[in-house]
């Protein structure tokens, strides 16, 4: 796993045609069985590019939890009754909704919006922490990881 240090440099190193911010809060705790809302303001338009929702709990990889663009989305099927995704043109602020939060839900959840160029090498904007770029074989497009929200599911 590279350090956050190490894919700061790479990602400044690659250059960057656009780059866009990403702003979530720094940390969520809610108690189990409650509703989550977690707002991630971005600096792009909403209405332009299909804006994902990732997590991460501890220990483990990646996790899509679904995509929306303007009134389309898709969610992972195990999370299509979890979770929903809103999004704000007026505000151009990405939404995820989530019920019945759990121990389990405990993650770092992600923003994300997703490119409609393959190779666009765009260096992140971070506040606070530095991620990476990851890409998507099944659409042939690449998303760019930019924020980052622990969740902490406790009593």
């Amino acid at each position: 796993m590279f350090s956050g240090a190490l894919l700061l440099l790479l990602l400044l190193a690659a250059g960057c045609v656009k780059c866009e911010q990403l702003t979530q809060p720094a940390s969520v705790t809610v108690q189990p069985g409650q509703r989550l809302t977690i707002t991630c303001q971005v600096s792009y338009s909403v209405s332009s590019y299909w804006t994902n929702w990732i997590r991460q709990p501890e220990g483990k990889g990646l996790e899509w939890i679904g995509m929306k663009y303007s009134s389309t989305s898709y969610y992972k099927d195990s999370l299509k009754n979890k979770f929903s995704i809103d999004l704000d043109s007026s505000t151009n602020t990405a939404t995820l909704n989530g019920q019945n939060m759990q121990p389990g839900d405990s993650a770092v959840y992600y923003c994300a919006r997703r490119d409609t160029v393959r190779d666009n090498n765009c260096g992140v904007v971070q506040k606070p922490l530095p991620l990476f770029t990851a890409n998507t074989e099944r659409s042939s497009s690449s998303i760019l990881l930019q924020y980052s929200l622990w969740l902490i599911v406790s009593d």
